[in-house]
């Protein structure tokens, strides 16, 4: 029971967060209007409680929205159940098909995980030392390429896993117009080794966003090594944000 009530309290806790800013709801529309257009596919992965897919949705997208927490699926069931344009996966999303275990965070299930090396590294970082990881439970896990056998070809991947980003991209074998990985500056190799990964499936152009700016930090776009660097000298406090790749050495894209 007790239990229960810290997940609803997680819960509604990230939908006064993520549902509660009409600003910040702007300028996300703006930011993927860069990747969504009407009639596009868009895979949320790490759907959380859906502010993704609601901005998809505005775009005229139909979304594959992926969450592996139970509490969340029937969170993103009540909002989006009815919705014809959007599917739900109660899955994980990993290298290969089967089953891993999830460490739970109930009080702030924005930073639950599959991987225990992120829980190890968050335990005594500043700023993370208040989280908890109470529970664990096994769920299913399959990857990027069955998600697009089963749905068809997205033009954009929102990746947003808590440091499983180089697993779940290892599962990609298919071109993607674009995607984004998030990355926390306590795992810095994480995001590198996942720039890395998208740099050898074919991906030249990228950029970034901090925290939940909705704001991309490069213009022009800049290439994998600029990149590297700008990760590498990123302040600590900068503590988080999402890098977006594009395949296209042509493609400019504004935000």
């Amino acid at each position: 029971m007790l239990d229960g009530l810290r997940s609803a309290r997680g819960v509604l806790r990230s939908m006064r967060i993520y549902y509660g800013d009409t600003q910040r709801r702007a300028a996300m529309d703006r930011l993927y209007g860069t990747f969504v257009q009407p009639g596009d596919l868009a895979f949320d992965i790490g759907a959380h409680v859906g502010d993704r897919v609601a901005s998809f949705r505005r775009l005229g997208a139909r979304v594959v929205a992926v969450e592996p927490q139970p509490a969340l699926v029937r969170t993103l069931q009540l909002i989006y159940g009815r919705d014809r344009a959007v599917s739900i996966e109660a899955v994980a999303i990993g290298p290969v098909e089967g089953t891993i275990e999830l460490q739970m965070n109930l009080a702030n299930p924005t930073v639950s995980s599959v991987s225990r090396d992120f829980v190890q590294a968050a335990a005594h970082a500043p700023g993370w030392t208040r989280e908890r990881w109470t529970k664990s439970i096994a769920v299913p896990m399959t990857t990027l390429d069955r998600l697009i056998a089963r749905h068809g070809l997205p033009s954009f991947i929102k990746i947003d896993v808590e440091g499983f980003e180089v697993q779940a991209l290892a599962g990609l074998s298919r071109l993607v117009a674009a995607l984004s990985f998030e990355f926390t500056l306590i795992q810095r190799e994480v995001a590198m080794a996942a720039l890395h990964q998208c740099a050898i499936l074919g991906y030249a152009r990228f950029n970034a966003a901090l925290g939940e700016s909705q704001t991309l930090v490069h213009r022009p776009w800049i290439d994998a090594q600029a990149m590297e660097q700008w990760l590498a000298e990123l302040p600590a406090h900068a503590n988080s944000g999402d890098v977006y790749a594009v395949l296209d050495r042509s493609i400019a894209p504004v935000a």
